[in-house]
């Protein structure tokens, strides 16, 4: 088994911050919705289940249009999508801040999800091109602008949106504009690249001499590990609050900062999984991203308050150092088609997490959230299937 790997440009360290910046605030503004829950929960009278709807509204939309737009994006690169992606972003923003039922609150969760499944398989491809050969801290940096995003969501709820309300959310449409400006800019930077690589006689690298089977196979058990890893990390997005509430009765605002505590170690082992995973391998990344957080994982839900902190902490660390090597890793198995992989690893990443939240919201309004995150570890079993990736080093 071989790759051809191409020559590259140099490392563009000003686009790849760029694009990790607007990951920021697309992350930041997705996560507003799931930041309001508690509110919308009794002002709306909504179950646990018609949360769990919202979040499969934003999230499904991004699954299902992903692949197909990063396939398109693949045949007919069009720099100015990623504008247009944050200007979507702005305007499910402003549906949130206005919804006042059930139905325009999935509504706006629908447009939500639609501006995220434009932007990412293309600011994925944008960093590979800015990546210099680095591929795995571009990534890992790209991702954990949208780790930092999320992670900034909870502050944003106890600071702003939970004691100011609903309406409150249209303000962080001004990030969205500013988004826009500045992948305007790197639309531009897109288009001289391009037009740079092909005057140079760049051209994308071969994939390996897999057999269809291997790479059915491949696949396949990456889909595994997005499923164990997304479902389980979604639902803390998700549900992290009303366990703890639940479990040690604290405040609501209390809770959102604990759950901030959880998504900046999530945004912490995304950043450094990609530079390790460039110096080590791919694969032993993942394999420790399993070993590593299933110990932690399966305590977490019976320790007492400040344990199960600072062991959700180390979960969040090691669990999360695996995305970016998934996403290489997916990619260096078929580089041709960047980005409809993207879309793919993002996609289904984003619709599996949303339908296994989906899911246990419906288990948890029937056995209580207690419950549900004493099961939610043994997902990452799931993990031992790396056994049968193949050895791309």
């Amino acid at each position: 088994m071989t790759t051809q790997r191409a020559a590259v440009l140099p490392t563009s360290y000003s686009v790849i911050l760029a694009v990790s910046g607007t990951h920021l605030i697309n992350d930041l503004i997705q996560f507003l919705l799931p930041a309001l829950y508690p509110v919308l929960k009794s002002q709306y009278a909504l179950s646990y289940f018609q949360l769990g709807l919202l979040t499969l509204a934003q999230q499904i939309t991004a699954c299902i249009l992903q692949p197909v737009l990063g396939l398109y994006g693949d045949l007919r690169p069009k720099p100015y999508s990623l504008a247009v992606s944050m200007g979507v972003v702005a305007i499910g923003v402003g549906l949130l801040a206005t919804a006042s039922s059930f139905p325009a609150l999935l509504l706006a969760s629908a447009v939500l999800g639609v501006g995220s499944a434009l932007f990412h398989p293309e600011a994925s491809r944008v960093c590979r091109m800015a990546s210099g050969g680095k591929l795995g801290f571009a990534q890992s940096s790209f991702q954990v602008g949208g780790n930092v995003g999320t992670a900034l969501g909870p502050l944003a709820a106890a600071l702003i949106v939970l004691p100011l309300g609903q309406a409150s959310t249209v303000w962080f449409g001004l990030l969205a504009v500013c988004g826009v400006i500045v992948l305007l800019w790197i639309a531009r930077w897109f288009s001289h690249h391009q037009r740079t690589a092909h005057a140079a006689g760049k051209h994308e690298a071969v994939g390996p001499t897999l057999p269809r089977r291997r790479l059915v196979i491949a696949f396949s058990v990456l889909g595994a590990l997005l499923l164990s890893k997304f479902v389980y990390i979604e639902t803390f997005k998700s549900y992290y609050t009303f366990f703890l509430i639940e479990k040690f009765d604290v405040s609501v605002p209390e809770a959102q900062g604990l759950l901030f505590i959880f998504l900046a170690a999530v945004a912490f082992g995304t950043f450094f999984g990609g530079p390790v995973g460039d110096r080590f391998g791919r694969k032993k990344v993942i394999w420790g991203s399993i070993l590593g957080a299933l110990p932690f994982a399966l305590v977490l839900p019976h320790a007492p308050l400040w344990t199960a902190v600072g062991l959700s902490v180390l979960v969040g660390l090691i669990l999360s150092s695996a995305f970016s090597a998934i996403v290489v890793f997916a990619q260096e198995l078929m580089p041709q088609k960047i980005g409809m992989v993207a879309g793919f690893v993002f996609g289904f990443a984003f619709g599996v997490g949303a339908l296994g939240a989906a899911a246990l919201g419906a288990l948890a309004d029937q056995i209580g959230m207690q419950q549900v995150f004493g099961y939610l570890s043994t997902l990452l079993c799931l993990g031992f299937l790396t056994v049968f990736l193949p050895d791309l080093e």
